[in-house]
């Protein structure tokens, strides 16, 4: 059972504004200098600010006093049409009739159309399930076309009582009278922190190195040796410790992600306090998987998992792959992935 509580751009203002007030949560409105409308959805153990106008983009993520989120460029979200243009977030939508990295013969932007979409609704709900108490921010926004594709995409999120984890959901549907192209990727940009470990505890079939270089991609010839190294043993990249060496970027793409007898695969980013960033979801949802490192003065970011329906090469390249989806007339597809900090105790139950 839930309440709905509709937004509009009125309730936005200069001076936050509570929207929601009660034992497990708080919600608060506001606008940023830059014009961008931002929600602060929060519980007893930290916040998300979430752009619910601006494809539901999650700006900011604190919980028990960490930052999730990547260093940036960005002191706030910008009007942006494309995500380039305000590349600060710790989590967009990726796609969703393209994504990826455009190469010299696409014609999309980076990432696709979804990321800084102008959403046409918003609310709040807020609830009891068997999970218990929940806050959730839900959105509406229809794609349109004339003589192309029309979709419905409707992405969530969903905060929990007590918990450092949070849903983010997306539910896309197929308005138009013929199939169309899907391609699409949880994009999340969680913090680097040195010294930190990957740890998948069900493993996987095999992790490769992205073997192609973007446009935005610039090799030193130092960078170019280590990939060289890591193409030929991928598996030796286990710890953040070799900071000089993450630029540019290394992405790793993995096939045959185990998942639990729920069809939950888990990756966590364990930290040298204890704690660690975590993100479950099912591969049944999401076939394919990447891992993004980047660290210089500008930008540092360890996206130890980034959950998608394809690799993020571009449309063109992924076609070719056969990766591009097909979501047929009137047809539905959902995604889900479950993500954000554990402390040290709940990273220990977690393993074992």
């Amino acid at each position: 059972m839930s309440t709905r509580i509709n937004l509009y751009p009125a309730l936005f203002g200069e001076a936050p504004k509570t929207l929601l007030e009660s034992e497990q949560f708080s919600v608060s409105a506001s606008v940023y200098p830059s014009g961008v409308l931002a929600l602060e959805m929060s519980n007893s153990r930290g916040k998300l600010v979430v752009l619910p106008y601006q494809g539901q983009m999650i700006w900011d993520a604190v919980f028990d006093g960490c930052d999730l989120t990547m260093s940036n460029l960005f002191s706030q979200p910008r009007p942006s049409p494309t995500v380039i243009g305000t590349y600060g977030c710790f989590m967009f939508h990726s796609g969703l009739l393209r994504n990826g990295c455009p190469t010299p013969e696409d014609d999309h932007p980076l990432h696709g159309e979804m990321p800084c979409a102008a959403m046409d609704r918003a609310w709040l709900e807020v609830g009891e399930d068997s999970a218990g108490a929940f806050l959730r921010l839900g959105g509406e926004y229809e794609y349109a076309q004339g003589f192309g594709d029309r979709y419905l995409a409707s992405p969530s999120v969903t905060l929990r009582a007590d918990s450092g984890l949070f849903d983010i959901a997306m539910h896309v549907t197929n308005l138009a009278g013929k199939p169309m192209d899907l391609m699409y990727m949880a994009h999340m940009n969680y913090a680097y922190v040195e010294g930190a470990r990957f740890v998948e505890p069900l493993g996987f079939e095999q992790v490769r190195l992205r073997s192609s270089v973007p446009a935005h991609v610039k090799p030193t010839p130092v960078w170019s040796r280590y990939m060289e190294q890591l193409a030929l043993e991928p598996e030796q990249f286990r710890c953040l410790d070799r900071p000089e060496l993450y630029d540019p970027e290394i992405v790793f793409f993995f096939d045959g992600v185990h998942a639990d007898a729920n069809g939950d695969a888990h990756f966590l980013l364990s930290h040298p306090d204890g704690a660690a960033f975590y993100t479950r979801y099912r591969p049944d949802q999401f076939d394919h998987a990447a891992r993004w490192i980047l660290h210089n003065a500008d930008q540092q970011v360890a996206a130890f998992i980034l959950p998608a329906t394809c690799e993020p090469e571009g449309y063109r390249a992924e076609s070719a792959k056969g990766h591009v989806r097909a979501l047929a007339a009137g047809e539905t597809a959902s995604f889900k992935v479950t993500t954000g900090y554990l402390n040290k105790a709940e990273q220990q139950a977690l393993i074992r």
